[in-house]
């Protein structure tokens, strides 16, 4: 495969993943903020730590954080480039550019969610729309989700493809639970105390992870366990380690294909070494931020690694 094709398999997943991941975030910002009656600030400015997006965000706004211009310049700001708009419009542009790699269900799926998302992002979102816009953004992404599980050959396209969406997805995870871990609490010296449940739960809301951590664990929100459940839970979809389980597996079926190793199947041992032998006790007493922050350093510059390999460029 010419590396200009997985480069653009590979981005396209990417954004599309981004762009769900941008409307889950501010999910949960409108969640938090829902449980406060004075200044939701605090909330908001999580999200866009969360986005990693503070620089581009004051440049515009300051430091005015609201659910108006967080919820705006997440979700339709065209000069941002991971708002869920900019995100799904540049990955339309990569599907354009691969359309014969991939089958025509799954190019439509895209097209019509960059039409949709186009409409739908057109003009400033009332507050009281913000939750349907919300759900119809996750839905239209997971339509090209199903498109593409459904009807794509499992060969080097899928490949790519699948990489891109888990490096992308774990970034999302690590981050998430990195800045909720840390900027929602009033002190470091409450980690690991009972706090507002419904901060916590909204952590697994925004991955899509309430349900299923009930199950294991019922109602009981304790940081403790939600970082185990996100960090090394190998069955939870949007968990580092699940994702870290597929990156493997696709990394494992390139090389196979290819009959060599790169440099980037070494770094991805190493990391999902980590995931795997690893207790969450061990991993707060080292210190979880310490633990995060390594881990997206890791996880972008294994990205980096694959595009080198891959010769993307």
């Amino acid at each position: 495969m010419l590396g200009r094709t997985a480069n653009g398999l590979y981005w396209m997943s990417r954004y599309i993943e981004r762009s769900e991941n941008m409307a889950r975030l501010v999910d949960a910002g409108l969640r938090m903020a829902l449980t406060r009656t004075e200044n939701t600030a605090e909330e908001w400015f999580s999200v866009v730590a969360s986005a990693g997006a503070e620089i581009a965000f004051q440049a515009k706004h300051g430091k005015d954080y609201s659910e108006a211009t967080v919820s705006d310049f997440l979700l339709r700001d065209r000069s941002y480039s991971s708002s869920a708009r900019s995100a799904m419009e540049t990955a339309r542009n990569n599907a354009r550019m691969v359309r014969t790699a991939l089958t025509r269900e799954t190019w439509e799926a895209i097209n019509e969610a960059w039409m949709s998302l186009t409409r739908l992002l057109a003009s400033p979102i009332d507050d009281r729309d913000l939750p349907a816009v919300l759900d119809a953004i996750k839905r239209e992404c997971a339509l090209i989700r199903g498109a593409l599980y459904s009807t794509m050959l499992r060969n080097e396209i899928f490949d790519f493809y699948q990489i891109g969406t888990y490096v992308e997805r774990a970034d999302n995870t690590a981050r998430i639970l990195d800045v909720k871990y840390y900027v929602l609490l009033p002190s470091i010296s409450w980690v690991g105390s009972t706090l507002d449940n419904y901060q916590w739960e909204s952590i697994l809301r925004s991955v899509s992870a309430h349900r299923s951590y009930r199950w294991i664990y019922e109602a009981e929100y304790k940081p403790t366990n939600i970082a185990d459940f996100l960090i090394l839970n190998g069955r939870m979809p949007r968990s580092l380690a699940f994702c870290y389980r597929m990156i493997a597996e696709h990394l494992g079926f390139l090389a196979a294909n290819y009959g060599m190793r790169h440099p980037s199947h070494d770094s991805l041992d190493r990391i999902f070494a980590k995931l795997r032998v690893g207790s969450i006790k061990e991993i707060i007493d080292s210190g979880l931020h310490e633990f995060l922050s390594d881990f997206i350093r890791e996880n972008n510059q294994l990205g980096d690694q694959v595009a080198l390999d891959y010769r993307f460029h």
